[in-house]
């Protein structure tokens, strides 16, 4: 009697939130030596950019051996479209994207989901991915690593017990403005903090925008490099902001920041 392979388990590799430009040091700093060592076994690869992996790898071999080398490893990358819209919502054509992707996963391989920085599926693509192993069957399996949000959330003194991650505001000034006031006005009368990213280089056009929607009293606190030697974290009133510029200065347009707002 044949019986059908057992499927393999896909797991989230998260990685740090470099970008691979501090490479003086092996990922030892940034990742717990378990996730490395799951990380080094794998030889499937689901990923948002495939030359992105492959140099986490490289980093990752450093101090763990690899199973295979980077020529012989089956990394898949998702379609682009899911870079620009992501792949949050339920959609017919992500979802048979990620069946196929998980391939190696329904033939009994491990594969590992992992984005260009941070936790994959955390204000990154790879949600469809994650869905359709659930529905195939597959064992689903986060590894420990940093996820920026959280890190942001904790050093910036504002709700822990009550928060809400909306993801990116319109860029549209008058678009934007509104969606500030009333993220501010849900954030006041709830307690509810309310957290957002923006792409790096538009950081300091995101932070002028909610110091001129804000109200004077309302906290605002930015996190800027979570989990690496260089993490700034700075929370202040809106007010504060205002008279501070050492402040404003601080905040990078380069590297990647969360965004808090709350009381």
């Amino acid at each position: 009697m044949i019986t059908a392979s057992p499927l393999g388990t896909l797991y989230l590799v998260p990685t740090p939130l470099d970008f691979g430009v501090n490479t003086d040091g092996t990922l030892t700093q940034h990742l717990p030596d378990s996730t490395l060592a799951v990380a080094a076994q794998l030889r499937h690869w689901i990923t948002e950019n495939a030359k992105s992996t492959r140099g986490f790898l490289k980093r990752v071999q450093l101090s763990h051996g690899l199973a295979a080398t980077l020529q012989a490893m089956n990394i898949q990358e998702m379609a682009k479209h899911v870079h620009k819209k992501g792949d949050h919502q339920p959609n017919s054509q992500d979802d048979a994207d990620a069946h196929t992707l998980l391939a190696p996963a329904c033939s009994g391989h491990d594969m590992g989901l992992v984005s260009e920085a941070g936790m994959p599926a955390v204000a990154d693509p790879g949600s469809s991915i994650v869905r359709t192993a659930h529905r195939l069957g597959i064992r689903v399996v986060p590894l420990q690593g940093s996820v920026s949000l959280m890190l942001a959330l904790a050093a910036s003194g504002l709700n822990g017990q009550n928060f809400a991650f909306v993801g990116y505001v319109p860029q549209e000034t008058g678009a934007r403005h509104q969606r500030l006031l009333a993220l501010e006005a849900l954030a006041l009368k709830t307690g509810q903090t309310q957290l957002m990213i923006e792409t790096p280089y538009r950081n300091n056009a995101l932070l002028h925008a909610l110091l001129n929607a804000l109200k004077n009293d309302t906290r605002l606190a930015v996190g800027c490099d979570m989990g690496l030697p260089s993490a700034l974290s700075i929370s202040a009133s809106v007010q504060q902001w205002k008279t501070k510029p050492a402040l404003m200065q601080s905040v990078r347009n380069d590297r990647p920041t969360v965004f808090l707002l709350g009381c």
